[in-house]
């Protein structure tokens, strides 16, 4: 389990600085783990680097239900197919999926290997590829199984982000808001005033650098998650529990969607157990549900849920374990919230559907 620090590169000309990156390893034993949305819409932009030229790849096939054992199996057997050893060099490139499982296959073949995250959605490139969370997905909960390790370096390109969908470039946007709100009323700011319409890609990679600062400045402090790092988990517990409900049924939502949706409960609770302002609230949901679509959730489905923030990592055997905010850019962990408080939160969605 390495705790080492790492080099984090931002760069607006990806295929030069990865040349650079890739002349101090040996091509022959350097390997690429891409998940299938990258292959289609970000390859291109790496593809003619010649020290890129004929490398093994693997392709995992995009979407939440390949973040999975089976997904880890192949790519450890493609690994040991092709010769891998613990001295190689594996090159994750592609969302979250690809990050946090091709880490988690990196951090484990042959108890470890050298490894490059290179984040090409919004939300791998602030969230996902920063902090050393590694894992897939098991039994219906998500990052079951993980480690934390750290890559040798992770590389952030806003070239990739003009290829995204805006659904999918919003839920990136979601946890750039959760650091905002844990952090600064002057970066909450910053990002409501953010024109979606004309995205000015330069400005973004500023913003971009803000949330990884925020995200670096918690995981600095608390690398193992102990104390101060579950600032980060905001929005997150009932985010979480969202997702997996949707996954369990079948339902289309998003990491970020459910983040964004959870942060509403999540601050309903602030609201009503740390005194956060109601104005502003209720400023901050309006922002959150004009962009995010509902998700739909009734009086009935409150016990499944409940039983899914229960499984949540974060949670010990006294209750629901929430990071909660007496305002914007202050915070508090470990808030335990009893069931009866739980529902209540869950009743701010019935509100909005």
């Amino acid at each position: 389990m390495s705790l080492q620090s790492y080099d984090l590169i931002f760069t607006e000309n990806i295929e030069k600085e990865l040349g650079r990156i890739l002349e101090t390893y040996s091509k022959s034993k350097i390997f690429i783990l891409m998940d299938s949305g990258a292959q289609e819409h970000c390859w291109h932009l790496l593809s003619s680097n010649e020290n890129l030229q004929d490398i093994p790849k693997l392709i995992i096939d995009s979407g939440e239900q390949n973040k999975s054992l089976d997904s880890v199996v192949k790519a450890w057997e493609f690994l040991s197919q092709n010769g891998a050893n613990r001295h190689s060099l594996v090159i994750n490139i592609g969302g979250g999926l690809m990050t946090d499982l091709g880490g988690f296959v990196a951090s484990t073949f042959k108890r470890g290997c050298h490894f490059i995250n290179i984040p090409t959605t919004l939300l791998s490139q602030i969230d996902a590829s920063v902090g050393g969370k590694t894992g897939f997905n098991f039994n219906g909960l998500k990052n079951e199984i993980g480690v934390i390790n750290q890559p040798d370096m992770v590389v952030l390109s806003p070239e990739f982000l003009k290829t995204l969908p805006m659904k999918e470039f919003k839920s990136g946007f979601a946890e750039m808001l959760k650091h905002a709100i844990i952090y600064s009323q002057n970066y909450l700011d910053e990002l409501i005033a953010f024109n979606f319409e004309n995205i000015n890609y330069s400005k973004l990679l500023t913003l971009i650098r803000k949330s990884v600062a925020v995200k670096q400045e918690f995981v600095m402090k608390d690398p193992m998650e102990r104390d101060v790092r579950k600032v980060l988990n905001f929005g997150h517990t009932i985010g979480h529990a969202f997702e997996s409900y949707a996954h369990h049924h079948k339902l289309e939502l998003s990491h970020g969607e459910a983040v964004a949706l959870g942060m509403i409960g999540e601050l309903y609770l602030s609201v009503k157990k740390k005194a956060f302002p109601q104005d502003k609230f209720d400023e901050i949901v309006k922002y959150i549900t004009d962009i995010y679509s509902d998700f739909s959730i009734f009086a009935k489905d409150y016990p499944e849920l409940y039983q899914l923030m229960l499984h949540d990592k974060k949670n010990s055997d006294e209750g629901v374990n929430f990071t909660l905010l007496p305002n914007v850019g202050a915070y508090t962990i470990n808030n335990i919230c009893t069931e009866e408080e739980v529902f209540e939160a869950l009743n701010q969605y019935g509100k909005r559907n």
